[in-house]
């Protein structure tokens, strides 16, 4: 089915099977990138505050090429996705019924995760590594407070959703066909917020609630931008020539990354990268506009993708099982990263192992859940 051959059934009967392979998708890779991030220097994993070992420069080096860039992105892409489909859920359900399901599918896991399961995945990791620590102490001493792994973006979720709902029953938001000057203003918006909301709270800082106030202007925003194109009147219509457009933006900005890196002094990325996560300095303002350009660029070019290539029901028939998998991840990941721990083998085949073992027993095991489990109706 090409983009611009899309049925128009009636919102309350379709489903559209190339998002549901699109977030599927993106939800495996941010399982496997946890995975290798447990064992990097630059972090960005809970594992890596007791990886027995550090994969090696080299092997960084590709890493941070691969991985690094698709932080910028695939979270936003997420809450794009989540922005889109938010008005088709509300003319659906209406405001009452939605936030309803909201807080049953994304607050109860979100408090199932801070409260009791990341907590005892993080403490078998530690006691794993020789501390002695309790669960409880592991909760109470946790930075941030109620950390709850990566759950915080049911959190951050949960929070735009209800807000947008409280918007809708006022006055429901006008919606229209995204174009070059709205995803522009997308742009210098996550720029602009990014860099003054990072004066006080840096990249990879920890606020109590685990809500990454740093990353919120991206989530924000994106969010936002699919609510307005929301429904099926954009998606219908994605103008080719604007995902071709998108295309070129993400890969040029993608390729010339590394290279303007070098030169602007980053040669140990967790020692030079400081002054990008934040403050007032350049090399912020610089990191700020970089990730509006890639969130907003990758985010349209991939739904553009996926119109194109992934209507099949190879992937979309685990949509179900991807918001399971993304709660399991962190028990998975950790657990599989500390039954390694004492395996005599180079790190870096441990960091694969885990990474491609999260995902497929992630996916296995809320495959379970979902299916034959009470706890289907959390996810």
């Amino acid at each position: 089915m090409t983009p611009m051959s899309v049925s128009l059934a009636p919102p309350q009967t379709r489903r559209l099977a190339y998002l549901d392979n699109l977030r599927t998708a993106l939800v495996a890779w941010i399982i496997a990138a946890h995975g290798l991030l447990g064992y990097s220097a630059a972090g960005g994993w809970a594992y890596h505050e007791i990886a027995e070992s550090r994969i090696r420069p080299l092997f960084e080096i590709v890493l941070i090429a691969l991985v690094g860039v698709s932080g910028l992105f695939v979270i936003g892409a997420l809450f794009f996705i989540s922005g889109l489909l938010a008005p088709i859920s509300l003319a659906r359900r209406g405001p009452g019924s939605y936030v309803s399901e909201r807080l049953r599918r994304l607050g109860l896991p979100f408090l199932l995760s801070a409260l009791l399961v990341w907590p005892l995945s993080v403490w078998v990791a530690y006691r794993a590594a020789g501390y002695d620590v309790s669960p409880w102490w592991v909760f109470r001493h946790r930075d941030p407070f109620l950390d709850s792994g990566a759950m915080w973006f049911a959190e951050v979720l949960l929070v735009f959703s209800a807000a947008y709902a409280l918007l809708w029953s006022l006055h429901r938001p006008a919606r229209t066909v995204l174009a070059a000057r709205h995803i522009l203003a997308a742009v210098a918006l996550i720029a602009a917020l990014n860099f003054v909301v990072r004066l006080g709270f840096p990249a990879r800082s920890k606020q109590a609630g685990d809500l990454h106030f740093w990353q919120l202007p991206q989530c924000l925003i994106m969010f936002g931008l699919g609510t307005v194109a929301g429904g099926f009147r954009w998606l219908d219509a994605l103008d080719p020539k604007l995902v071709a457009r998108c295309r070129d933006v993400a890969l040029g900005t993608t390729i010339a990354m590394p290279v303007a890196a070098w030169f602007a002094g980053v040669h140990d990325f967790a020692r030079d990268s400081l002054p990008f996560l934040g403050g007032w300095t350049w090399q912020s303002l610089i990191a700020s506009v970089i990730e509006g350009v890639v969130v907003v660029s990758y985010s349209i070019w991939l739904i553009g993708v996926a119109q194109q290539h992934l209507e099949s029901d190879f992937l979309g028939r685990h949509h179900r099982e991807a918001f399971a998998a993304f709660f399991l991840q962190g028990p998975v990941l950790m657990l599989l990263a500390t039954s390694l721990r004492f395996l005599d083998v180079p790190v870096e085949f441990k960091a694969v192992a885990v990474a491609v073992g999260g995902v497929v027993a992630s996916f296995w095991i809320g495959g379970l859940l979902v299916r034959h489990t009470v706890l289907r109706k959390l996810f």
